[in-house]
């Protein structure tokens, strides 16, 4: 299992699908996103759904599934049901996907930084339009403290900066 982890806006799930594109030409790899657990009041709480339903099972060959948050009103509910087979390489991205209790699980954690936090912010609004502006905003104080406490970045076994986001 790899964790792609890191603040809004920083390149993550770019780096999340070169990475699963070459690896999925050699391995059965699954990539998982952050975003289809987490809404803008429960950034990091919905973990259960994620361990439950997909790490657990999978852990122990299982197949597993969970249930997608979707966002078709511009508020964020629980969708369809999604199942999915325990692949050969699970990548995990988003805010909190490295969070220190998936540690026992994890092959590599892969920090993104990313550039300075107003441009994340921009890139951000630029990924999830102008009305997102102040959720964002909302979500960069909490990730500060999330990271701050979790430390996720120093925990990371490959950070990854701007000069290595593909072109």
């Amino acid at each position: 299992m790899v964790a792609v982890d890191g603040p809004s806006g920083a390149g993550k799930s770019t780096i999340a699908r070169v990475l699963a594109d070459q690896l999925g030409e050699r391995v059965r790899t699954l990539l998982l996103s952050t975003d289809d657990f987490a809404t803008w009041d429960d950034p990091v709480a919905w973990w259960p759904r994620f361990a439950d339903g997909v790490l657990i099972p999978f852990s122990e060959g299982r197949d597993g599934g969970y249930r997608r948050v979707v966002w078709s009103r511009g508020e964020p509910e629980l969708g369809e049901f999604v199942a999915v087979a325990p692949p050969r390489v699970l990548i995990f991205e988003g805010v909190s996907a490295g969070r220190t209790s998936i540690s026992r699980f994890l092959s590599l954690l892969c920090w993104v930084g990313g550039p300075d936090e107003r441009e994340r912010l921009e890139r951000a609004v630029a990924r999830d339009g102008e009305g997102s502006r102040e959720h964002l905003r909302e979500w960069q104080n909490f990730e500060r403290g999330w990271f701050a406490v979790d430390k996720t970045a120093k925990r990371a076994d490959s950070p990854i900066g701007l000069v290595d986001l593909p072109n």
